[in-house]
């Protein structure tokens, strides 16, 4: 029992400790001149706003299946779990709204009504679908948090410093970058064991690349700035360069690559799902979801609404991701609207 309450403290502690730092972030850019006027400009974009509170929704089921309650009858459930508990479990499929089985053989009735259908487990797939958010949330946070640093941090320092440094960390990214992608992230869950923390560390040790070189033109360009100099007339160590000047002129980019890229790691998951490399069996997400609807596609009758399900919901997160990650950009700066 103090295994489990020690597991339970720490994750909810983490996830409480993900959103602080999130508002704390924000909060702390939101004095800077130029947040407050993006602001102002995302405000008055309602494509941006609408696709804003999509994502918090998805947020919202993901945190709440993270968050973990202390075990009852039932053994350990999740604030989802507790609101979803009426939901019952069936033997096998049944189609959306059914009142019977799906079988060939005698007709069973149900235990309950199911919006979306029952999987070959007989799993409710609402249910399902919703639960899965745990993983792209999980997926988006953990490999933020390798890579964002990563390709923050060696950006900045390639920019600022050049010559030997911009040359060694460009040759390390570009050896990077010269091997696929979809095979070196193979290779390290692979090495690595497939798990959750197994995916997000190959996604975050291959993902930091385009950041950084977005980084890296982004500070050659603003060291050449009147601020930057003055700074340096004024005697200002390199770190308080850094820190007080440069990374604040450089986190809309940061921000706004967080959120396209976060679409960009829910498609790889459903992708590396999908080869028998991603998410353990077992795991709620939408990519073992549509994995498992391939053979469902050559039944009779046909059990369509498994992959239609996962593939809605993660249709939905991507397009409002990048439509939020469009309204970002014009937020920040103008004249690519």
């Amino acid at each position: 029992m103090s295994v489990f309450f020690t597991h339970w403290l720490t994750q909810n502690l983490l996830v409480l400790a993900g959103f602080a730092l999130l508002a704390w972030t924000l909060w702390s850019v939101s004095h800077h001149e130029r947040w407050r006027r993006a602001w102002l400009r995302f405000r008055a974009d309602r494509t941006g706003l609408v696709a804003l509170v999509v994502v918090c929704l998805y947020l919202l089921l993901g945190a709440l299946e993270v968050v973990r309650l202390p075990a009852g009858k039932g053994g350990p459930q999740s604030v989802l779990d507790l609101f979803l508990s009426g939901i019952t479990t069936e033997k096998t499929y049944s189609a959306p709204l059914a009142t019977t089985l799906l079988s060939s053989a005698q007709p069973e009735p149900l235990k309950g009504r199911h919006l979306l259908g029952t999987d070959a487990l007989g799993k409710d797939v609402l249910r399902e679908t919703l639960k899965a958010c745990k993983t792209a949330l999980i997926l988006g946070g953990l490999t933020a948090a390798i890579y964002i640093p990563l390709g923050t941090l060696f950006g900045i320092l390639a920019g600022y410093f050049r010559r030997r440094v911009d040359d060694a960390i460009q040759y390390f990214y570009t050896t990077l970058a010269s091997i696929p992608e979809i095979l070196l992230l193979i290779a390290i869950i692979f090495v690595l064991g497939q798990s959750l923390t197994s995916m997000c560390i190959a996604l975050g040790v291959t993902g930091w690349v385009g950041l950084c070189r977005l980084i890296r033109g982004e500070t050659l360009r603003q060291t050449e700035r009147p601020y930057v100099a003055a700074a340096r007339s004024l005697g200002q160590s390199h770190w308080n360069i850094i820190s007080r000047h440069l990374l604040p002129n450089v986190m809309h980019l940061v921000v706004i690559n967080f959120v396209l890229g976060f679409s960009g790691i829910v498609l790889t998951e459903a992708v590396l799902s999908y080869l028998g490399v991603g998410t353990p069996v077992g795991t709620a997400s939408w990519g073992n979801m549509i994995d498992g609807a391939r053979s469902e596609l050559s039944r009779d009758p046909l059990v369509w609404w498994n992959l239609v399900s996962a593939a809605t919901a993660l249709f939905g997160l991507v397009l409002a991701l990048n439509l939020l990650g469009d309204a970002l950009r014009r937020a920040f700066d103008p004249k690519q609207g």
